[in-house]
C-alpha cells in the first residue's frame, strides 16, 4: 500500500481534495468558527503525511496541479471587482484610504514585530505580503528574494485568523457599516477571509472581494520601496 501511495501522481489532488472535504463537513455539522475547512484541511494532510511516513515530495508532485490553478483563480478575481465597481465609484475616497490605510498597518506591524524581535531582512521582506491573497504574495515573495514556502504559510495562518475572529472583533470595536467590515476583513486576511465576508452580508462580500484585488495591487507598489527600510 505504502508503495502504492508513494508512486501515485494523484496522491496530492486526493489528500488535498478529501481533506478539505472533511473541514467543510466539520464546519457545517458544527458552525463553530474554529473548524476552518482550510485549517482542518492543513492539519489532516500534515497527520496523514505523518503517520503513513510518504515524503512531502510525493504529495507535492501531485498537489501542484492544484497549486497551478492559483494563478488563473486570481485573475478571475477581476470579475467581483468588475461587478462591484459602483462601490468604489460611490464611496472613493473611503474605500481607497481604507485599503491604503491597511496595507501600510499590516507592513508597519511586521516592521515593529522583526525590529523587536531582532530578526534579519530576510525575514522582514518574507512575511511583507502576509495579508494579500497566495498567489500574489508568492511574486512580491520571490521578486523581494523572500522565503516563499515561510510567506506561503504566513499568508494562510493570516487569512484563517480573519476567518475566525474577524466577525467577532469587528463587533467588539464597534464596526457596523457593511462597506468598513467588508473593506477590513478583505484587506487584512484576504480570499480566506472575504469567505466570511460573504457570510455575513452581500455588501461585506463585495467590498471584501474589491479589497482582496487593490491591496494586492498597492502591496506590490508598495512592498519594494517598504523592504527599503529595515
Amino acid at each position: 500500500m505504502k508503495l502504492f501511495l508513494n508512486e501515485s501522481v494523484y496522491l496530492g489532488v486526493l489528500l488535498t481534495i478529501g481533506s478539505y472535504g472533511i473541514g467543510l463537513w466539520l464546519k457545517k455539522k458544527t458552525g463553530w468558527a474554529i473548524f476552518n475547512p482550510l485549517l482542518i484541511g492543513i492539519l489532516l494532510c500534515m497527520g496523514t503525511l505523518f503517520l503513513t511516513d510518504i515524503p512531502y515530495e510525493t504529495y507535492q508532485q501531485g498537489s501542484s496541479m492544484i497549486s497551478y490553478m492559483l494563478t488563473p483563480a486570481t485573475i478571475c478575481l477581476a470579475v467581483p471587482m468588475y461587478e462591484q465597481m459602483q462601490h468604489l465609484k460611490r464611496n472613493p475616497l473611503a474605500v481607497s484610504v481604507g485599503i491604503i490605510s491597511g496595507v501600510l498597518s499590516s507592513m508597519i506591524c511586521i516592521l515593529l514585530m522583526v525590529t523587536l524581535m531582532n530578526m534579519n531582512h530576510n525575514d522582514f521582506v518574507t512575511l511583507i505580503p502576509k495579508s494579500i491573497t497566495t498567489a500574489i504574495g508568492i511574486g512580491v515573495s520571490e521578486v523581494l528574494e523572500g522565503n516563499v514556502p515561510v510567506t506561503i504559510m504566513a499568508i494562510v495562518l493570516t487569512g484563517i485568523t480573519g476567518n475566525i475572529i474577524a466577525e467577532k472583533f469587528l463587533k467588539l470595536i464597534g464596526i457596523t457599516h457593511p462597506i468598513a467590515r467588508g473593506v477590513a476583513i478583505g484587506t487584512s486576511s484576504h480570499v480566506i477571509g472575504t469567505s466570511k465576508a460573504m457570510e455575513m452580508g452581500e455588501t461585506e462580500g463585495a467590498m471584501s472581494s474589491l479589497a482582496i484585488v487593490t491591496s494586492g495591487i498597492v502591496t506590490v507598489l508598495l512592498a519594494p520601496l517598504f523592504s527599503m527600510l529595515y
